[in-house]
């Protein structure tokens, strides 16, 4: 019986977007902020002393990954995490920690 763990699909996602890229430090810190409590992409440029482009392009990765969700409040949209990023969310902080974040 062959004992290599099995990865799902949803796991390797989740391993290509946070190490698969240059960019993938940047998504954690993102991704941080997110599940503390819903921001908008203008409250993560100011807390991340990062530019809004630069989180309009990480979000938008993230989005297509399923890993977040924007949703209007009022007039502004707030980024809030999926379902799916919940259910990895350990594989996320095992991930995290073997980047050394």
């Amino acid at each position: 019986m062959n004992n290599e763990k099995i990865i799902s699909q949803e796991n390797k996602e989740l391993s290509i977007l946070l190490m698969g890229r240059n960019g993938g430090r940047t998504t954690i810190r993102i991704i941080d902020e997110i599940l503390v409590k819903p921001h908008n992409a203008n409250q993560l440029s100011n807390k991340l002393n990062l530019d809004y482009n630069t989180i309009i392009h990480h979000t938008n990765i993230m989005k297509e990954y399923e890993f977040i969700t924007k949703n209007e409040i009022g007039k502004a949209f707030y980024f809030h995490p999926t379902d799916k990023l919940i259910k990895y969310i350990d594989e996320y902080y095992t991930i995290k920690q073997k980047m050394q974040i």
